[in-house]
């Protein structure tokens, strides 16, 4: 087929290579425009459009697709089907019908739970116990397009980082499949019940909440790893928890137990394996206690 691909993070990759390989001609990738990266502050082009000059193709990264002069040059591209995948931009109507297949877009969750930006992090804020991907025609609505093809997988004790990354791929997989055969994947509505929204990540949010369970601040800890990654303020400075084993037992919320920084909650404690202090390397928490005590009887605020 004749495509544009429109992507803009890590996930969106898989998609991509996966498109190529597959013989397709991806005659423009749409990307959002670089963005300052790192210490330096560099301009820095996404991960889609480093990986789609690494493939020689041509790459745009409009501002808006809202303007009657990017929805011309997208209908010029005379495209069989869109394939979108964490693009970030919102497609006006004139985008989406301008190919003749439409848009297709990869959504990593099961759909309509979860529509929207984070569908990951809040699947496993809530403690979904399964999540999955799916190839949906796009439509006016957000994410409320009819589904063409499923992939589900288990959640389990899993990080936003592995399974975005699991997601991505399936994804790819998912795509390739559903463009090999239209006909085979038609298009299904989604179930007008158990719709619910996947929320932009609020950088509020990412601070530990020790008042509830440890089950669920162990959840924070996951759905934060690895950014913007969930934290707690002792001395004031931020300390970011990467990992935490759950440990039974009970005490005043947010009370340092001992000298392997068990923390009480809500209900039972979590004991941090993998931690972060600003400007440092992450490391296991036995190796940062030996360099900054956190003494036993430390209330965390």
């Amino acid at each position: 087929m004749r495509l544009a691909f429109m992507g803009t993070p890590e996930f969106a990759v898989p998609a991509l290579d996966a498109l190529v390989a597959a013989g397709h001609d991806v005659v423009a990738v749409y990307s959002q425009p670089p963005r300052p990266a790192n210490r330096g502050k560099k301009l820095t082009p996404s991960a889609v459009h480093q990986r789609a000059e690494e493939l020689g193709l041509h790459v745009r990264t409009p501002l808006s697709l809202r303007q009657d002069d990017a929805a011309a040059e997208f209908a010029a591209l005379n495209l069989d089907a869109a394939i979108v995948a964490a693009y970030g931009l919102i497609l006006p109507k004139s985008i989406v019908d301008a190919p003749r297949h439409g848009c297709l877009n990869i959504h990593g969750s099961l759909l309509p739970r979860w529509r929207g930006a984070a569908p990951v992090q809040r699947a496993i804020l809530a403690g979904d116990a399964t999540t999955g991907v799916m190839v949906m025609q796009m439509e006016a609505g957000l994410d409320t397009g009819p589904v063409r093809a499923t992939t589900e997988i288990e959640i389990g004790h899993k990080t936003t980082g592995i399974l975005t990354s699991e997601l991505a791929e399936l994804g790819a997989e998912l795509m390739v499949s559903v463009l090999s055969d239209l006909d085979a994947h038609p298009c299904v509505p989604q179930p007008e019940d158990g719709v619910t929204y996947a929320a932009k990540i609020d950088k509020a949010e990412t601070k530990l909440d020790f008042s509830m369970s440890a089950e669920a601040v162990e959840r924070q800890i996951r759905a934060y790893n690895p950014a913007p990654g969930a934290w707690f303020e002792f001395e004031g400075e931020r300390y970011r928890v990467l990992a935490a084993d759950i440990v039974a037992g009970g005490s005043i919320a947010g009370t340092i137990w001992d000298d392997q920084l068990t923390i009480a909650c809500g209900v039972d404690a979590i004991r941090p394996t993998i931690i972060q202090r600003a400007g440092k390397p992450a490391m296991p928490t036995a190796d940062l206690l030996r360099g900054k005590a956190i003494p036993a009887g430390t209330i965390l605020q």
